[in-house]
């Protein structure tokens, strides 16, 4: 049994622990059917409203947007030079989750868990509702838990191994991370509480942590640069979403109710063991410890249900190898395979009844009619989200129809004032369906000073006519 399992003194800090073999077989055959999943989804509805700011964005790489980090414009990029096409722009969010269900896989066997830890923790992310959407469309939610679990696995060494060089690596992912979604720098700060609370604090005597932060500042500098010059537009744009009161700010149980929600009920007792177990071991309580800061953090912070869904990965690999270990130390179940496949069966359908809802599978009438005992559509983020289905489908139609519609308008005024027209539109997903599917309806680029087109400037017109869009006084 490994080391890990064993009663926690002070030398156990900096004693290595073993692992078992990792189970390439399981990492493999869950990585591919994740990547499966989605590639076999993810052209079935439309493109959501984010995707077409995102491609607008790639049309105008830089260092910094008004609402986003930089490297989404990136990963837009790949998929126009693709084709742009929704299967095109969706192969990064596909490729990304299997990649997170391979890396659970190994923070698993890391941790010290065996064949079935490994299975279950891959099991567990591959079917888990919130990673099921958050894949399935282009954003840089899908690549977060790529680098706080790459990171994660860089930490779990450094305890492991007592190797301090290893925080060079921590430093890349973060500062990566940062320029993917600036939400890292909350997972670093809860990384950062958590070793001043535990006995892994030593570290800061070390150089390698300093140094590790400062190769995660130069990487982050070109976008902290772009902040300056653009008088820090994204503190700006928060500041703006706080006073209007845009998002639905839950209290305490409400936003526990939705964690648990959002990565099915029927997996809440496997990332409550991962919890209790680091919390329990001196060896691995940083992570338990990272994550009850992080939780905490957030919820200060009125974030959204979903800003945590990055973090749990970690806490579905601990679970899966604190029930392994379980199942080991009782005579009745060790060496036994019934415990493991009734977990398995429970997990399973539990998990299908509510995954059909989470991929866009059935025609949105069906949906929305064999949904409502789900209440799915209670798991708003924003204020002003009235459809009757959740936000990320709802906005995912409707574009190209809006689209040929202003094209009607257009094409039926007089050919001289037509060329003096531009076409306004009032939000970002407005103006990205006007450039991306305009071109094939003879429309000019949209203007729009919606969050970064404000920066991006209006295109060439003499700016006659305007055709408006959802204009409000």
């Amino acid at each position: 049994m490994s080391t890990l399992t064993q009663n926690s003194s002070e030398t156990d800090l900096t004693q290595p622990w073993q692992v078992p073999p990792l189970a390439v077989g399981v990492l493999v055959g869950f990585a591919a059917a994740k990547l499966l999943v989605h590639l076999l989804t993810g052209g079935r509805y439309g493109y959501f409203r984010d995707e077409l700011y995102f491609l607008d964005a790639a049309r105008h790489l830089d260092w910094g947007f008004v609402d986003f980090a930089p490297l989404v414009a990136v990963y837009a990029k790949v998929g126009l030079l693709l084709g742009g096409s929704l299967h095109a722009i969706r192969l990064i969010p596909a490729l990304a989750g299997a990649g997170l269900v391979a890396l659970s896989v190994h923070i698993a066997q890391q941790l010290g868990g065996g064949r079935f830890a490994q299975g279950l923790a891959g099991l567990a992310v591959l079917v888990s509702p919130g990673f099921l959407v958050m894949d399935n469309i282009l954003s840089m939610n899908a690549v977060e838990p790529l680098f706080w679990m790459g990171a994660v696995v860089v930490l779990i060494r450094i305890v492991r191994t007592g190797n301090s060089r290893l925080w060079l690596w921590f430093g890349v992912l973060t500062g990566l991370g940062l320029e993917n979604k600036h939400s890292t720098a909350f997972f670093g700060f809860a990384i950062v509480v958590a070793l001043l609370l535990t006995g892994h604090r030593r570290e800061f005597r070390k150089p390698w942590i300093w140094l590790g932060g400062a190769v995660a500042f130069l990487i982050f500098l070109p976008n902290l640069i772009w902040q300056v010059r653009h008088n820090f537009a994204t503190l700006e744009d928060l500041e703006n979403v706080r006073r209007m009161g845009k998002n639905i700010v839950l209290g305490p149980v409400d936003f526990v109710l939705q964690q648990v929600q959002m990565l099915h009920p029927v997996l809440f007792p496997v990332w409550l063991a991962g919890l209790i177990s680091f919390l329990w071991n001196r060896r691995t309580r940083i992570l338990g410890w990272t994550f009850v800061a992080f939780f905490l953090t957030m919820f200060a912070l009125h974030a959204k249900n979903y800003y945590l869904l990055p973090v749990y990965p970690l806490l579905l690999a601990g679970g899966a190898a604190a029930i392994e270990r379980w199942l080991d130390s009782r005579a009745a179940t060790r060496q036994k395979l019934w415990p493991r496949a009734a977990i398995v069966a429970v997990i399973v359908p539990a998990a299908l009844v509510v995954d059909v809802f989470m991929l866009p599978i059935l025609p949105p009438e069906k949906y929305i009619k064999n949904s409502a005992f789900l209440h799915l559509s209670r798991m708003q983020t924003e204020v002003h989200h009235k459809s009757s289905w959740p936000q990320i489908f709802a906005d995912q139609f409707g574009w190209e129809e809006l689209v040929a519609e202003v094209a009607k308008i257009y094409h039926a005024l007089p050919p001289e004032e037509r060329l003096q027209t531009a076409i306004y539109a009032s939000n970002y997903g407005e103006a990205g369906a006007i450039d991306l599917f305009g071109p094939r309806y003879g429309l000019p680029p949209a203007v729009c000073a919606h969050q970064s087109y404000y920066f991006w400037g209006p295109p060439d017109f003499t700016g006659g006519t305007y055709i408006v869009l959802q204009r409000r006084r």
